[in-house]
């Protein structure tokens, strides 16, 4: 049945960009060239560049820098740096270098007060979310965000709720994991779409020679396909996901300001950006000037070794 291929599709991306215990959150999809929209807040935290022959080339995240809409200030800056929770480990390192060049670096993390990241990302979960994003970079050969992040230098910041304080939002919004995912399936079934190419993408790349790649592109290909997750995800009142989360995340980012931080950095998932970057704007006077991309997932052939004569 054509149906249970999609859900099979949304569960393993909601699994893999949601519920992970970096407490990871959905990666949104977008088009492959970033425009602002009309209140000049970038669209897209997350995009998919592609070759000339129009195939998946690279799965790139977006660092957008804010400054003071008052010209006359020149900080605090905020960069929103947004996060795939699995990615090739070039990608992890290079945010490593570039997190050393901020006074602050704010990230999201459910867990204790207090807790701090071990390098390497410490013993693993027992989750069985957390096996599953375990087995999935297994499949596809990449890493995982909490292994490949340095979470121990001392400008990381955790800014994110205790997972009894997640547990009391979802609470009290009458919310569950449960809720959250009916309301992602009944807009996937809203829409109507044939998935039955996709499907046969999906099958074919489970038996291609070079399966991690293979797998690699029919998924970011269907990343684009899930626009309105958040919305979905969301609904008309918020959530404990993002709008809760977000919210002590930007009470951080004040206390961190008043404190003097002028150059500060917010390492949240892309599905986080937009609520972001309105309250940047909206309370804090900050607006984008630029966006810089990342690639994430390398999603080229590796080049066919030269043919001796």
């Amino acid at each position: 049945m054509r149906y249970n291929g999609r859900l099979s599709r949304w569960i393993l991306v909601l699994a893999i960009a949601l519920l992970g215990s970096a407490g990871a959150s959905v990666m949104v999809p977008c088009r492959a060239e970033e425009k602002p929209n009309k209140t000049g807040q970038p669209k897209h935290f997350v995009q998919l560049e592609r070759d000339k022959k129009n195939h998946p080339a690279a799965l790139q995240t977006a660092i957008v820098s804010c400054v003071p809409r008052d010209c006359g200030q020149t900080g605090p800056t905020v960069d929103l740096v947004s996060a795939v929770h699995v990615a090739d480990k070039g990608y992890y390192e290079e945010l490593n270098r570039l997190f050393a060049k901020y006074d602050v670096v704010l990230y999201e993390l459910l867990a204790p007060e207090g807790t701090r990241v071990p390098k390497g990302g410490g013993r693993g979960s027992s989750h069985p979310v957390s096996v599953l994003q375990d087995a999935m970079t297994r499949v596809l050969s990449l890493e995982f965000q909490l292994r490949g992040i340095d979470y121990t230098v001392a400008n990381m910041v955790r800014a994110d709720m205790t997972p009894e304080q997640f547990a009391t939002a979802m609470r009290d919004r009458g919310d569950s994991f449960w809720t959250i995912v009916a309301r992602v399936m009944g807009r996937a079934m809203a829409e109507q779409k044939d998935y039955s190419l996709a499907d046969a993408r999906l099958l074919a790349a489970l038996f291609d020679k070079d399966r991690a790649l293979a797998l690699k592109r029919v998924l970011a290909e269907e990343f684009l396909d899930l626009e309105g997750s958040i919305d979905a995800i969301e609904g008309p009142k918020g959530s404990a996901v993002v709008a809760d989360r977000n919210q002590v995340a930007l009470r951080a980012l004040r206390k961190q300001i008043d404190a003097g931080k002028q150059k500060i950095a917010i390492f949240y998932g892309a599905g986080h950006m937009p609520d972001f970057a309105e309250h940047l704007r909206d309370d804090f006077g900050l607006v984008p000037i630029g966006t810089r991309w990342l690639t994430a997932w390398d999603l080229k052939p590796a080049a066919k070794p030269a043919v001796k004569p």
